[in-house]
């Protein structure tokens, strides 16, 4: 082949672009700048050409975290994260993420590698009808018909997961468009699509809202993740303060207002609940978290405000007096401007407020007697009033277990919003290392120094403990807290299961929930060069957090063993409706 050859040939390649190239370049188009997932067969081209472009590929062991770790950063920064994920089972295992997203409304777009399109419905390698399966768990689920769609089609998920009530979105890429070269002129990216529009609720029913507020006896604003999630805080907050009224934060919506603050009514939540005649949704949904707004729970007479991005979930189980369909923190300013013009406080020497701070005395001083057990073996209160009193105040808090979630929600408090992550809406086990290395990501670019705990009950913790070689492989600054009680709910001592396996019946007779005794959890971080602590009692917890705290140079995992049949103070309500457990 002569020079003139080459050069010819040359040319034509400079003209020539991949399909791994062109699903980078129309994320990048899109200000998409994280990906996280498990490369294989057919998608590795497209991580490789993703980090040439700048954006930051996480590689995880294991779709589902992946796919956690993804959803969470497009709750942290409103815009979507990706989960790349390989045909076949790699998607399959991508779906609780997807459904998990769908359920907490967080932005996600999930790409999943398939296999080739001249071999469709023959029993390809990893065949799967992925984008039928897709629908189920997502707003939007498409496969682009050439390599020159795909811009188009990644255009349409990033806005569809980020416009009107956030959600998953899939796409799919065959094995074939991979690496199929096509003329780069031929390939046109569509511009980045805007933010939301933001929308506002209708003037009259606005009015309406405020006339009902003005009007309650025993008032009570509920804030959740939705309000964080449309960055509300400052209207809310100011809302709280201008008119004097008690808030509930839900879960995740806890840091909106913070914690701390004295309207603050988290200790007293279910009398709140039970008493409250007038109620204001801020982003949460009347779901199985706040007992469907239904008697015994709430007031047969209690009037609802909803205010919701989506129509659809106005309604929900109960008939509201008002709905207030906008962007949350758009509302909120509608309501401010109501009471600017009349002002209006509601009466801090009510009976309302004596009552909810009684309660919360009462409960408080219940939890810190429970707490001042020192002798080992430490209980829940015990321990997280002991990790409360080191945590830095900007850090996040990511959560998940069964005691350990709900006890850790009611004692470690958060002073700043989008700071606390958890089971959420959908209640699932197995999020917490994904959201930890989503959280440690993000602050990395945005907030660096800022800590992330992880307090992990030890059965959530088995989920997706080999995160932590993610972790350590690229040096988060996560303090992982794994509760163990050797069980899931309660578990047993090692003298019982010593008795157990003696009486060479263990398969037969362990109960369901049991888990192994005094697992040592903290060498799975030493294993991988992070720094891990076994500790029980309050004095080694305080003095590893304190070690974890201060070398930022290392993750760290301590492994905190507590009373197996620890539980948490009696409830007016269950948390969960019904459950015996």
């Amino acid at each position: 082949m002569s020079g003139s050859d080459f050069a010819e040939r040359g040319d034509r390649s400079e003209e020539q672009v991949s399909g791994a190239k062109v699903v980078a370049q129309a994320l990048k188009t899109q200000d998409v700048e994280y990906i996280f997932g498990i490369v294989g067969i057919p998608v590795t081209e497209i991580a490789i050409a993703a980090q040439s472009l700048g954006i930051k590929y996480i590689g995880m062991r294991n779709e589902q975290a992946a796919c956690y770790a993804a959803s969470a950063v497009g709750y942290l920064t409103g815009r979507p994260g990706v989960c790349l994920v390989v045909s076949g089972p790699g998607l399959i295992h991508a779906l609780g993420g997807m459904a998990n997203a769908n359920m907490n409304c967080w932005p996600l777009i999930v790409i999943g590698g398939s296999s080739e399109t001249s071999q469709e419905m023959m029993g390809a390698f990893q065949e799967f009808p992925q984008v039928e399966a897709c629908r189920l768990y997502s707003k939007f689920s498409a496969r682009p018909s050439s390599i020159e769609a795909i811009p188009f089609i990644i255009e349409k998920a990033v806005r569809s997961s980020i416009y009107g009530r956030p959600g998953a979105c899939y796409v799919d890429i065959p094995a074939d468009f991979v690496n199929l070269q096509v003329d780069t002129n031929s390939v046109k990216y569509v511009e980045c699509c805007m933010p939301p529009p933001i929308s506002m609720a209708e003037t009259s029913a606005v009015h309406v809202a405020a006339s009902i507020i003005r009007n309650a006896k025993q008032p009570l604003l509920i804030i959740g993740k939705g309000a964080a999630y449309a960055h509300a805080e400052e209207s809310i907050r100011k809302l709280v303060e201008q008119c004097k009224l008690p808030f509930l934060p839900t879960p995740m919506g806890k840091g909106v207002v913070p914690d701390n603050h004295p309207n603050c009514v988290s200790a007293a939540r279910s009398r709140a609940l039970q008493f409250a005649d007038v109620i204001v949704l801020f982003g949460a949904r009347l779901n199985w978290i706040l007992h469907f707004g239904l008697p015994p729970r709430y007031r047969p007479d209690v009037k609802f405000i909803q205010i919701d991005i989506c129509a659809e979930e106005l309604g929900n189980n109960v008939r509201p007096a008002v709905t207030l369909l906008g962007d949350i923190n758009a509302v909120t300013k509608q309501l401010l401007e109501q009471f600017d013009e009349t002002p209006w406080q509601y009466p801090p020497e009510s009976t309302w407020w004596k009552t909810l701070r009684e309660k919360m005395k009462s409960n408080e001083a219940a939890s810190k007697e429970l707490a001042s057990k020192i002798a080992p073996p430490m209980n829940y209160y015990t321990v997280f009033y002991h990790v409360q009193e080191q945590l830095p105040r900007d850090c996040f808090v990511v959560s998940e277990g069964a005691n350990t979630m709900d006890i850790g929600r009611t004692v470690l408090q958060n002073y700043l919003p989008r700071h606390r992550l958890d089971a959420g809406t959908f209640g699932t086990m197995g999020v917490g290392l994904g959201f930890a290395i989503a959280a440690a990501i993000v602050a990395k670019d945005k907030n660096p120094g800022q800590r992330i705990i992880c307090v992990e009950g030890d059965s959530a913790f088995g989920f997706s403990g080999m995160e932590v070689e993610t972790i350590c492989r690229h040096n988060l600054p996560i303090i992982i807290l794994v509760v163990n009680n050797n069980g899931i709910y309660q578990g047993f001592d090692s003298g019982t299961w010593k008795e157990i396996l003696n009486s060479g019946e263990a398969a037969a007779v362990a109960p369901p929930m049991c888990l192994l005794p005094n697992s040592h959890y903290e060498q799975v971080m030493i294993a991988f060069g992070g720094k891990g602590y076994f500790v029980q009692t309050p004095e080694e917890l305080q003095k590893s957090l304190r070690q974890s705290l201060a070398d930022t140079t290392k993750p760290s995992l301590i492994n905190i063993m507590i009373e197996p049949q620890a539980a948490r103070k009696a409830q007016d309500f269950h948390w969960l409706t019904s459950s015996n457990l």
